[in-house]
């Protein structure tokens, strides 16, 4: 199983249905939010709403609330009528916590506690899991922190060993990352700056909260020409060079050649 639905996911509220088909068509796939961004008393409207919801099912997402939550069994028998079955499962703090999925759905494992992370190797494993996440807000949280980023506006440390610890465990079960959401929407460089970082270090997507932020993370993630030049070059060099050999200036072998690949993978 694999995770391809495109690099900007949208989150929107369940309890918003007028803005689903709106979503949806400014984003690559719409993140259904059943959790967070619904208050507990708007809960069954919102559930309601995604049974009545006409939309792409391959384009859409349901965030659940966590399987050890009250909510849980009330969202998945909302999902037993509906079409979608690729579901984002907040809290994700093990792969047994999975087990309530039948082997029709594929599930993004959002690892956002420390429970979470540090059950990461064991949670991309689990064979529904096709994609991981991670959220910084409720992993400091978890921790009794008061913020996961520094006065300048960078991710502090423990946050940062988190997006790098779903995205190595995430690759090496072959499995999607997705890259956090944005929260400070007026901060466009920020955003752009942590999108380009997050393609060029493997991730496959980054999940946002507001529709302005879909153009800059499919920029970020879309190679530019010189790029895209660079890796069609070097590729149908290695097709008459046998080995490790020499193009521009530069060593290259097969690391190299996959990084190639991986640039051309993106061109939408």
């Amino acid at each position: 199983m694999t995770f391809s639905l495109g690099p900007a996911l949208l989150f929107c509220p369940a309890d918003r249905p007028e803005r689903f088909r709106g979503a949806l068509e400014k984003a690559d796939a719409v993140i259904i939010d059943l959790e967070d961004a619904v208050l507990p008393e708007a809960k069954a409207g919102a559930r309601q709403n995604l049974i009545d919801a006409d939309l792409d099912p391959d384009r859409v997402i349901v965030r659940v609330n966590a399987p050890d939550s009250a909510a849980f069994t009330a969202d998945l028998a909302t999902l037993a009528q509906t079409d979608v079955r690729t579901v984002m499962v907040a809290k994700t703090e093990s792969a047994e916590s999975l087990s309530a999925f039948d082997e029709s759905f594929s599930l993004v494992a959002l690892c956002e506690t420390a429970r979470g992370v540090h059950a990461a190797d064991r949670i991309a494993a689990h064979p529904q899991v096709v994609a991981m996440m991670w959220g910084a807000e409720d992993l400091v949280a978890s921790l009794g922190g008061t913020s996961s980023r520094t006065a300048k506006g960078g991710y502090r440390d423990v946050a940062r060993y988190a997006r790098s610890r779903v995205l190595l465990e995430a690759g090496a079960q072959g499995k999607g990352a997705i890259d956090a959401v944005h929260v400070d929407i007026e901060d466009v460089s920020g955003l752009e700056s942590e999108a380009v970082d997050a393609a060029a270090s493997g991730f496959v997507a980054t999940a946002c909260i507001h529709p302005s932020q879909v153009a800059v993370i499919r920029a970020a993630y879309a190679p530019d020409e010189a790029s895209i030049e660079w890796a069609r070059g070097v590729l149908e060099a290695a097709g008459r060079e046998r080995g490790v050999f020499r193009f521009r200036g530069r060593m290259i072998d097969e690391p190299v050649l996959r990084h190639a690949r991986s640039v051309l993978s993106r061109v939408r």
